[in-house]
Order: structure tokens, then sequence, then C-alpha cells
């Protein structure tokens, strides 16, 4: 007995083959982005002394942009936020822009207390 309530959406998909095709190429893009972007974040993570020997900070910062990098793609692709209309996706992301500068500005703040403090009494 064939039951007629269960609706299959994958054989009423709306759009072309091309359509099909842009899409694939989309997520295939993406993949590879966010591949590459974490090879070379565990390469660096791993042979950072080597190829920049005494520059912690620098690799710190380069690690801090290849993270902004995916998760912004992350964003996105994922979320669906690079579909969206540009009015849409400032509304979102600003709030979340203004949250992390906060925080940043926490952590300095915090850092260079504690550095002033140790430096007192120790």
């Amino acid at each position: 007995m064939e039951r007629d309530d269960i609706i299959e959406y994958g054989l009423q998909a709306g759009h072309s083959e091309e359509q099909g095709r842009l899409i694939r190429k989309k997520i295939y893009f993406v993949t590879v982005l966010l591949s590459v972007v974490t090879a070379i974040e565990v390469l660096l993570g791993v042979f950072w002394m080597d190829l920049f020997p005494g520059s912690w900070h620098w690799v710190k910062w380069v690690f801090i942009m290849l993270t902004l990098v995916k998760a912004t793609y992350i964003v996105m692709t994922f979320m669906h936020l690079g579909d969206e209309q540009r009015n849409f996706r400032s509304m979102i992301l600003i709030p979340y822009g203004i949250f992390l500068m906060y925080i940043v500005y926490i952590l300095i703040w915090e850092a260079t207390y504690v550095h002033w403090v140790q430096k007192i009494f120790l």
C-alpha cells in the first residue's frame, strides 16, 4: 500500500540542470576554500617555528585573519546570508561586529590591568 501523504521534495526540485551546476560549483568552491584555509592553519601551527622563528606575534595575527575568512564564508554560505539583501545582512552582522570589538576592548583592558597589577605586586 502506497502512502499519499508523504511529499517527496527531491522529486519536486524547482530548478534546471544549469542552476544545479551553479549550486554544485558554489558548494565545491566553499568546500575547497575552507579545506585550504584549514590546511594552512594546521601547517602553520605545526611548522611556525621553522617558517617564522621568533615571530609568534605575527603568527597569531595570521591565525586570526584566516579564522575570520573561514567564519565569513561559513556565515555567508551555510547560514544563507550571502543570498540576502545588503540591508538585512548589515542588520544582522553589524551588531555582532560591535559586540566583537567590545569583547576585544575588554580583553585588552583586562590584560593591561593584570600586567599592571603583576608589575606592582610581584
